[in-house]
């Protein structure tokens, strides 16, 4: 029997597994045994487009519930933590440094004499 054969007759399948299950010996050089096995591989790999399609519902929704709950736990931060407005800061004076007292230290007068 052919691969496409015992995708299409599960029941066929399902004996001709039996039989290759029963003689693993003779189920290993067995042509229909390989390709029972092919046959199982191939309708394991099929997605049921319904299936998929809820998955893929499910994966947008959780991740749309995901970003939501982010984005109101950055404004929770955002609206905790005081805005600085630069513009009505207080203004601090601020004193200019006073001449120093010494007209001889060596900050003052950098030349050699």
């Amino acid at each position: 029997m052919t691969v496409s054969d015992l995708m299409e007759d599960r029941v066929a399948l399902d004996g001709v597994l039996m039989k290759c299950n029963r003689d693993p010996q003779k189920a290993r050089n067995d042509s229909d045994c390989l390709n029972a096995r092919i046959a199982i591989e191939r309708l394991a790999a099929r997605v049921d487009p319904a299936v998929e399609a809820k998955r893929v519902e499910d994966f947008e929704r959780s991740r749309e519930q995901l970003r939501i709950s982010e984005e109101k736990k950055r404004q929770q931060e955002l609206n905790s933590k005081p805005k600085v407005d630069a513009y009505h800061l207080p203004v601090i004076p601020v004193e200019p440094t006073p001449p120093p007292k010494d007209p001889q230290s060596p900050t003052v007068s950098q030349t050699n004499p």
